[in-house]
């Protein structure tokens, strides 16, 4: 019985061919992000943009549907209401209320009535704009160390030319989450950071995937063009790339569809830089590295030197220095 295909293992997609349009898009796609970040801003969450928490423990299982729509019926604006670790731990918060403290005071007056009697309310807290702003900061802080120190391995593991393409490959993802976010106002908090810290992950796997690939081959095929070389290399990790990133969207995707609104933000991040990434690992990354400076391919000098030596010595012509047939190196 043979087995299951998906992706044929001899394609010969021309991925470089259409780098121009890829390009084209990725720069749209990374304009429109920056646009809509500089124009509309980011929706914060009470985690960035301040608020109350209150944390409460019910005495019987609660319905979390039943209670959320309780407590959007307040009135009190954004509500998010999350459980913690179980059906009977719940943590409650409320975006910053208008008249200052007594504004506060009186929507948290407001959450314990709806609460009790059932519940205990174990802890009240109020995120100021300056605690708030410095949870932002150091978000975006760890973000970017992330993918530039992601880059730093790259460079040290490859050449600086791969730690390049996928710094600036890693941003475009995170650029275009960002922008998504942006452009349809949605909730930005630190599960969003969490997922774009992920997407960053999942992105330079992909990518590193790719390049260890064009490396090989660069020791390979020592006189093969640096696109048609690209575009092999692709294409032996394609079923690869597409596979896990299919696997990994059916699961994403079904936090989706049935992890309520709770993971919906979350699980549409996940989703989106997937996608990104995937097209990013393929069209993007690899593209780059056609218009940086040119990539060593170790050992051909010293393997063409040896070769033509050979045949000279036993009355043969040199090899065509235009082989592109795969040469072992020592």
């Amino acid at each position: 019985m043979r087995p299951l295909r998906l992706v044929p293992d001899d394609t010969r997609f021309r991925f470089m061919r259409w780098r121009k349009a890829a390009f084209a898009f990725t720069l749209l796609l990374t304009l429109v992000s920056l646009a809509a970040l500089w124009g509309l801003g980011l929706n914060l969450g009470v985690d960035y943009a301040g608020g109350l928490l209150i944390e409460a423990r019910a005495t019987t299982p609660v319905d979390l549907g039943t209670l959320r729509g309780q407590l959007d019926a307040l009135k009190l604006g954004d509500v998010t209401l999350q459980a913690l670790g179980g059906d009977r731990d719940l943590l409650i918060r409320l975006q910053e209320q208008p008249g200052g403290p007594s504004g506060q005071e009186h929507a948290i007056a407001a959450v314990k009535s709806l609460l009790t009697p059932g519940f205990e309310i174990r802890r009240t807290e109020a995120i100021g704009p300056q605690v708030s702003h410095e949870l932002l900061r150091d978000g975006l802080l760890a973000a970017l160390l992330a993918v530039v120190l992601i880059g730093v391995y790259v460079w040290f593991r490859f050449e600086w030319q791969f730690g390049l393409a996928a710094v600036l490959t890693t941003f475009h993802d995170i650029i275009a989450t960002f922008g998504l976010f942006a452009v349809f106002h949605l909730e930005f908090n630190l599960t969003i950071l969490a997922a774009l810290l992920t997407i960053a992950g999942y992105s330079i796997n992909d990518t590193v995937v790719v390049f260890d690939r064009v490396r090989e081959n660069l020791r390979h095929y020592k006189s093969m063009p640096m696109n048609e070389l690209i575009d092999r290399s692709v294409n032996q990790t394609l079923r690869r790339t597409l596979l896990t990133s299919g696997t990994t969207l059916l699961a994403v995707a079904a936090l989706l569809i049935f992890g309520g609104p709770v993971l919906r933000n979350f699980s549409l991040a996940l989703v989106w830089g997937i996608a990104v990434g995937t097209y990013s690992s393929i069209f993007v990354a690899s593209s780059l590295l056609l218009h940086l400076p040119p990539l060593r391919r170790e050992g051909s000098l010293p393997a063409d030197a040896q070769t033509n030596a050979v045949q000279a010595a036993a009355g043969q012509a040199p090899e065509a220095a235009a082989s592109d047939q795969p040469v072992r190196v020592p």
